[in-house]
């Protein structure tokens, strides 16, 4: 799992339903089973779940019918200082090259959930983004987001437009045109490609930034680990829990089992995970939701086979479990995402 269990601020969930509010988007639908509130997220002290912001997302996407290019719109809107901490130890860096290699070091601080990879390929620098790790259907909005974000920063931080060498999507284009997708990013997308591609133009990496300044870096760096520190040592126990539900998904995991394999007692399980804000039932769901959207999307595997795959012995039961989570049982699911009405 990609840093799922980090918690992180409520900067990027409180943007997100300031879009969707702006888009007619009710509050209530927003925050739907995600047990945020906006006093908290007002809160900047409040930690967010990477799991309700990816609840927050579904909700959103799923009101505004999966739209393309919302993700582009969404990340357009963060800034260095979106980031707190984060984006101030990038604005210090002595060099653009010196601010991705911070950023990617912290990257966990960030509300990225592509997995971002930066690589060499004869004189460029491509950020790879890798969204498999989420839900199939939230993955192009993190990925217009992610990218649309990272576009942002890099402006910012190098002080004037720079331009892109190239972009590339592995979705397919919208049908509308892409002229948004053009005027944010600076170039045309190419979409259908194997990857999800940001190529930087080397010229940029080696010109000292603006506000470069050693102290500051070094402090803010400091910081940045110090802080991800925290974070980690608060969400160990959730990632513990969600290897064993992916060890052998067939089987249902029980409290006393989780608890004997965590070589801990049942009742100090169930308090560590409630202090994560989480429970054995809550990991359960979502391990089995994920997986749900990933066989009945990447096969041809019978309902009734991705029930018993999941550990359900009725496909009632399975299919009841999907309908809450998706408000559609699988087999309309699966069907509305091979016709493109839901995106993948």
């Amino acid at each position: 799992m990609i840093r799922q269990a980090i918690p992180r601020s409520p900067a990027s969930a409180a943007l997100l339903i300031e879009f969707a509010q702006a888009r007619g988007v009710a509050l209530a639908t927003c925050l739907k089973g995600t047990r945020l509130t906006m006093s908290a997220l007002r809160n900047p002290a409040t930690e967010v779940t990477a799991q309700q912001e990816l609840r927050l997302i579904a909700n959103t996407v799923k009101a505004l019918d999966y739209e393309p290019g919302l993700g582009i719109e969404v990340g357009h809107q963060y800034h260095l200082t979106t980031y707190g901490i984060w984006g101030f130890a990038l604005i210090s860096s002595p060099t653009l090259r010196n601010a991705i290699d911070v950023g990617l070091r912290f990257v966990g601080l960030t509300f990225a959930f592509c997995r971002i990879t930066a690589r060499l390929h004869d004189d460029e620098v491509w950020l790879v983004l890798d969204p498999n790790e989420v839900p199939v259907a939230v993955r192009r909005f993190v990925t217009e987001r992610d990218s649309a974000a990272i576009k942002n920063l890099q402006q910012e931080l190098v002080g004037q437009s720079v331009p892109l060498r190239r972009v590339t999507y592995t979705f397919p284009a919208p049908i509308d045109g892409i002229e948004r997708y053009t005027e944010i990013l600076g170039t045309a997308p190419v979409f259908g490609a194997d990857e999800n591609t940001l190529v930087i133009d080397p010229a940029y990496l080696d010109e000292p930034l603006t506000q470069a300044n050693e102290y500051a870096r070094a402090l803010a760096q400091s910081q940045c680990r110090d802080l991800l520190n925290q974070r980690e040592a608060r969400a160990g126990l959730s990632g513990q829990v969600r290897d064993l539900l992916l060890a052998d998904p067939t089987q249902p995991l029980t409290l006393e089992e989780a608890a004997r394999e965590l070589h801990m007692s049942s009742r100090t399980v169930r308090r560590l995970l409630a202090a994560e804000g989480t429970s054995l039932r809550a990991l359960t769901n979502e391990i089995r939701e994920g997986l749900a959207e990933e066989l009945l999307i990447t096969g041809r595997m019978p309902v009734a086979d991705v029930a018993h795959r999941l550990g359900y012995t009725e496909v009632s039961s399975f299919s009841q479990a999907f309908r809450r989570w998706k408000g559609l049982g699988p087999r309309e699911y699966r069907a509305q995402v091979s016709t493109g009405a839901i995106s993948r």
